[in-house]
């Protein structure tokens, strides 16, 4: 298997003999976390058309898959990612199935319904601000962070 980085936005995947690699046209491009995103992305969906393919009995030799990514604002975010299946031996009467077998993909149902994250330290969260006379936790929107509460 080898993934190229492409850009800073986009990687491709190629179902290549031997070990995982992975390479970039430039040697001052970084494997970022994003490049990481869409690898799994990639990775995963390249499994599931896999086993697709050779229980449909079509060649999947030539597949590969290009993942590409844009950003969102506040707070900065993937906002939207686009999976581009490349398969030049698939038959066209076998293209929407392929597309809809792709969205079997795990990390796919994943990015498609988020999952909660939780971040602690040593297994501990934080403790919530108390809401200012109420005694109550206050409510703060996803993504903000009580610097007030944080050490020098």
């Amino acid at each position: 298997m080898k993934i190229t980085l492409t850009s800073d936005d986009s990687i491709l995947l190629e179902p290549l003999p031997g070990p995982l690699t992975i390479e970039a046209g430039d040697a001052d491009m970084q494997y970022s976390p994003f490049h990481m995103l869409a690898s799994a992305l990639a990775t995963c969906t390249f499994s599931v058309l896999h086993s697709w393919a050779s229980n449909a009995g079509l060649d999947w030799a030539d597949l590969s898959i290009a993942v590409s990514w844009s950003f969102a604002e506040k707070p900065h975010r993937v906002g939207a990612m686009e999976v581009e299946l490349r398969w030049p031996s698939l038959p066209a009467d076998r293209t929407n199935v392929a597309l809809r077998a792709s969205q079997l993909c795990a990390i796919h149902a994943t990015l498609s319904h988020s999952p909660e994250v939780r971040i602690t330290r040593d297994g501990k969260a934080a403790e919530p601000a108390l809401d200012a006379g109420k005694g109550m936790p206050a409510a703060a929107p996803v993504g903000y962070i009580d610097e007030s509460t944080s050490g020098p």
